[in-house]
């Protein structure tokens, strides 16, 4: 590693090296998963057509995003598909690619990483229930298959009482 130099007002060095976005929570640490939040059941549910989903929380809304065949970019660049507004996100962070019935993910030379349940992954294939942190956001990669198809909700329509 470089030598960093001392303070120039005050000659100490007494200091280390640190990211601004801190240290590595336990959860990255250590691969463990966190505990899936209330609203991800009634996103799942939510699902009517077959296909690769995202599903995160931001803004306190939940949003759900549908995965399209091919490649999806994920990051802070008004060209990423998924976009997130936050420093803690690269411009370039993850790609999603969709092919047969199956999606994997990869980090994009992202500076903070692409984790999956807790682990540090460059690529990945994901599994319905995959837990995707990238930066600050947890995304939930969901995964409808037609063997698992639901019927779509009813909805009352403007002349229903």
């Amino acid at each position: 590693m470089d030598e960093v130099p001392g303070c120039p007002h005050c000659g100490g060095e007494d200091f280390r090296r640190s990211s601004m976005f801190g240290e590595l929570s336990m959860a990255e640490a250590t691969g463990d998963r966190d505990p899936e939040p209330e609203w991800l059941d009634e996103a799942r549910e939510a699902l009517v057509t077959s296909g690769d989903y995202l599903a995160y929380e931001d803004d306190a809304r939940v949003r759900v995003v549908a995965l399209q065949g091919g490649w999806t970019r994920v990051g802070r660049s008004l060209s990423a598909h998924i976009r997130f507004d936050d420093p803690t996100v690269s411009r370039r962070h993850a790609l999603i690619h969709c092919q047969d019935g199956g999606a994997r993910i990869l980090d994009d030379r992202s500076l903070n990483g692409v984790f999956v349940n807790g682990s540090r992954v460059d690529m990945r294939e994901l599994e319905d229930g995959d837990q995707v942190h990238i930066g600050r956001f947890c995304l939930h990669y969901l995964s409808l298959r037609e063997d698992s198809e639901r019927p779509a909700p009813e909805r009352l329509g403007a002349g229903a009482i």
